[in-house]
């Protein structure tokens, strides 16, 4: 563990990097492919142009983008927006069609009686559509936080700082527990943010598990 004690502040610094460029994205992505897949459910004409396009954005090897991507943006290579904008794209990838199967889900007499009763669209889609869909929605961001904090460390190939530069420095270096740091602190970020989504999305459901109805218990010997 010496190495660990002696480089204890540079490793919190690469936790808080990653976890930015992890979690960033996360929040760009589910801003695009929501409304994108509230678009799609809804017009069967645009589904398969969404649903496939976004399959394939994601077939896109990440070591491929954060190269290409200097040269749309016009960014250095070592820069943290190209990895932000890779894991963005990425994000929408997988959130496009979870979303879509999570809107589809809701009930359709559901939506009919709310707009019967007099709500506009938009307060259709915030109040019904939206609360309705989170279970699903939040198991796809469970997905892409996964997939988001290990695409990070990719970008420590090219320079970008984050806890993949701990494996590509244990490696050049041969210092295994530099390696084994790096690898440990990205699954427990992943669990972090798993459990945070896990627990955002408890929350928001809560009014599903409080209008459930009580399953009654039948007691031993009550039956005749």
């Amino acid at each position: 563990m010496n190495w660990t004690s002696r480089n204890w502040p540079y490793v919190l610094e690469l936790t808080g990097t990653h976890l930015v460029q992890s979690v960033l994205p996360l929040l760009l992505g589910a801003l695009i492919a929501i409304p994108v897949a509230r678009l799609a459910a809804r017009n069967r004409t645009l589904r398969p142009v969404f649903v496939t396009g976004s399959s394939l954005l994601y077939t896109i090897p990440s070591l491929t983008l954060f190269v290409v991507l200097p040269l749309v943006l016009g960014t250095q290579i070592t820069s943290v927006v190209n990895v932000v904008v890779a894991l963005t794209i990425y994000v929408v990838a997988i959130l496009v069609r979870s979303s879509v199967d999570a809107f589809e889900s809701v009930d359709r007499d559901v939506l009919q009686a709310s707009t019967a009763m007099g709500y506009r669209p938009l307060r259709r889609f915030f109040a019904v559509e939206l609360p309705l869909a989170v279970p699903v929605l939040v198991a796809g961001l469970r997905v892409a936080s996964v997939s988001n904090i290990s695409m990070v460390s990719v970008g420590a190939v090219i320079g970008v700082q984050s806890l993949g530069t701990l494996f590509t420095d244990g490696l050049r270096r041969s210092i295994l527990e530099e390696i084994a740091v790096g690898i440990v602190l990205t699954v427990v970020l992943a669990v972090l943010i798993d459990l945070v989504l896990r627990g955002a999305g408890h929350a928001l459901t809560r009014w599903q598990r409080a209008g459930a109805a009580p399953v009654p218990r039948v007691r031993r010997g009550a039956v005749a």
